[in-house]
């Protein structure tokens, strides 16, 4: 059963990322993202992974594409626009050295945790927790204090992405006086 659920999370995983990529329409993108957070909240719960399970849905699938959501029409992506006119020329070549710059951070915290889950022995994953109420605090104390810079880099990825879709959806004026 186990492996049932995990071939259809997985399947719906992939079809929604693939119709985040392929679709033109972006309301349909961002409806296909849902599809994704869901399908990853289904992993969660197979793995009795309850509460990331709900902040997955609540959080993602709720709060976050329902931003997107509203940024996408707030902007009216159904208007048409000249992509050929580049507002800042500097900005391909500096979005190329920052991913760069964060696959080379993410490349070092690879290679860190990797030795500091080898010198640990056999990591978070022996551990067992007597208190259920345990579990939510281990969680922030990781969150908040060994992973905060993480956890702001994730806040920063968002709200960058918010940028994104705002330029991306921007209108052209046009300059015809019959209008």
């Amino acid at each position: 059963m186990e492996l049932v659920v995990f071939v259809l999370a997985a399947a719906m995983v992939l079809g929604g990322a693939l119709g985040v990529i392929t679709r033109s329409n972006p309301v349909h993108a961002a409806l296909s993202l849902v599809l994704t957070l869901f399908g990853i909240a289904v992993m969660f719960v197979s793995h009795n992974a309850h509460f990331l399970a709900a902040v997955q849905v609540i959080v993602y699938a709720g709060a976050i594409v329902v931003l997107f959501l509203f940024v996408i029409m707030l902007l009216g992506v159904d208007k048409t626009e000249d992509i050929n006119i580049e507002p800042i020329t500097v900005q391909r070549p500096l979005a190329a050295i920052i991913g760069l710059g964060i696959m080379g951070i993410l490349i070092a915290a690879i290679v860190a945790a990797d030795d500091v889950l080898v010198s640990r022995g056999s990591g978070i994953a022996a551990t067992t927790v007597e208190n259920p109420d345990e579990n939510v605090r281990q969680l922030a104390r990781s969150i908040f204090s060994d992973n905060v810079f993480a956890f702001e880099l994730t806040s920063v990825l968002l709200l960058v992405a918010v940028i994104g879709t705002v330029l991306m959806a921007r209108r052209v004026k046009s300059s015809g006086a019959g209008k």
